[in-house]
This record gives structure tokens, C-alpha cells and sequence, in this order.
């Protein structure tokens, strides 16, 4: 399981890496220059120029996608909070000796569906938990919902109803696939050894300076590792800064909604 200090960890721990990098590469410049000072820097544009090309699209097409499954998992939010809202306005249709113990499951579901992930970011287990649990409260809706469609027997109040409810066990699903959709992991291994390497060539081109530039130096490190930590802070916003904790308001107007 992922936490909020993985990502600070991993975000210090680049950022300390690029400024090494930066100095080892400015070292290799210089000791280069000394014994070839004529052809030092000869024919290191296009190779410079293509791997920092190269760092830039993998950096664009990251954050993009990123920033897209961002967006997609706060609208299966706002998704599974009209789900169950139609849901239970349709537990109407059904017999009134059936509705009070539907309208209570349907409380106790919106519950679990809350609590699941405000505690996921504290404590997974007591979330694994809690979806267990929502996942038997479906089934006990879904049971009882057909049973009383039986005893209402009108077709189009059973496809109302039962439709209804299908949708919001199917969007439980959507949900829990988009929370494990990211990149492999190997793009952002490649991600943080090509910022490395970049940091290098940048180190390697200061080398020309009689003194080395800390501000430039800390200026860029600091751009790549705040870059790379927003990048894994959005692919997992339920543990970092970037967080989709607001859409949640949707589910919890929907619970005070429910009388």
C-alpha cells in the first residue's frame, strides 16, 4: 500500500539524486575539458537536445494521463452518487411493507460507501473491511429488492428498480478498477533515471563556469522532483496533497437526502 511519506520520500530522495548528479556531471566536465579542452563540448548538442527531448514528452504524456484518470475518478464519484440516488427515490415503486428495510439498507450501504474512503488513506485493512461489508449489504438490497418486485408484479416497475440497482453495483466495480489503473511502473523508474540523466548532461554543460551555480542547480532540482511528486500524487489522490476527498460531499448530500 502506498502512503503520503512514500511520495515526500521519494520526492527528497530525487531531489537529492539531481543535485548529486548535477555536481558529479559538472566534475566530469571539467576533468574533460582538461584534457581535451578543444573538443569537450564537440557534437554534444543534438545528444543533449534529443534526450532532453525525449525527457520532456515522457514528463507530458505522464502528467497527462495522470491528470485525466484524476479527473475520471472524481466523476465516477459525482457517477455513483446519482447511481444510488435514483436507486433508492425508486424504492417508491415498491410494496410499502418492503420500503422500510430497503430505505435503511440503502442508509447503512452510503454509509460503508463513505467510510470506505476516508479510512483507506488511515487504515486499508479497516477499509478491505468495510467494502466486504458494503458488498454483502448490496446483495442483501438486491435480494430484497427482488423480492419485492415479485410481489408488486408489474414488469415496468421491476425494470425500473432492478435496473437501477444494477447500476449501482456496477459502478462499485468501475470505481474499484479505476483506483488500480496507473502506468507500469517501469515508466516512472525510466521517468526518474532519465531526469538523473538529464541532470548529468545539465551538470556536464556548467562545467565551463568557474563556479558552480547552487541556485541553478537547487532551482532545477526542485522543478524535477516537484513535477515527478505531483505526477504520483494525482495517479494516487487519496494519499498525497492532490486529493478527490472534495467530490465525496456528493455521496455524503445524497446520504442527508435520504429520510
Amino acid at each position: 500500500m502506498v502512503n503520503a511519506l512514500d511520495f515526500w520520500m521519494l520526492a527528497g530522495g530525487l531531489l537529492l539524486a539531481i543535485i548529486v548528479s548535477l555536481e558529479v556531471g559538472r566534475r566530469i566536465g571539467i576533468h574533460r575539458q582538461r584534457i581535451d579542452p578543444d573538443g569537450a563540448n564537440t557534437g554534444l548538442g543534438a545528444l543533449e537536445g534529443a534526450v532532453y527531448g525525449l525527457m520532456g514528452l515522457l514528463i507530458a504524456f505522464t502528467f497527462s494521463g495522470a491528470a485525466t484518470r484524476f479527473d475520471a475518478r472524481r466523476e465516477l464519484i459525482g457517477q455513483e452518487a446519482n447511481t444510488i440516488g435514483t436507486a433508492y427515490l425508486r424504492v417508491d415503486l415498491l410494496p410499502q411493507a418492503a420500503q422500510a428495510a430497503l430505505r435503511q439498507d440503502f442508509r447503512d450501504y452510503i454509509d460503508l460507501r463513505i467510510k470506505i474512503f476516508r479510512s483507506v488513506r488511515l487504515d486499508y485493512n479497516a477499509a478491505v473491511q468495510d467494502y466486504a461489508r458494503s458488498v454483502d449489504v448490496q446483495n442483501k438490497i438486491w435480494a430484497e429488492a427482488v423480492a419485492a418486485t415479485r410481489e408488486q408484479n408489474s414488469p415496468a416497475v421491476t425494470t425500473l428498480v432492478l435496473s437501477s440497482l444494477n447500476d449501482m453495483i456496477d459502478i462499485t466495480t468501475t470505481r474499484s478498477v479505476a483506483t488500480q489503473m496507473h502506468p507500469p511502473s517501469v515508466v516512472f523508474y525510466g521517468l526518474g533515471l532519465l531526469v538523473i540523466a538529464t541532470s548529468l548532461l545539465a551538470g556536464y554543460g556548467m562545467a565551463g563556469s568557474k563556479h558552480r551555480s547552487w541556485m541553478h542547480m537547487t532551482v532545477y532540482a526542485l522543478i524535477m522532483a516537484s513535477t515527478l511528486y505531483v505526477i504520483l500524487d494525482m495517479e494516487y489522490p487519496r494519499f498525497g496533497l492532490i486529493r478527490v476527498d472534495a467530490a465525496d460531499q456528493l455521496l455524503i448530500d445524497v446520504r442527508s437526502n435520504m429520510k
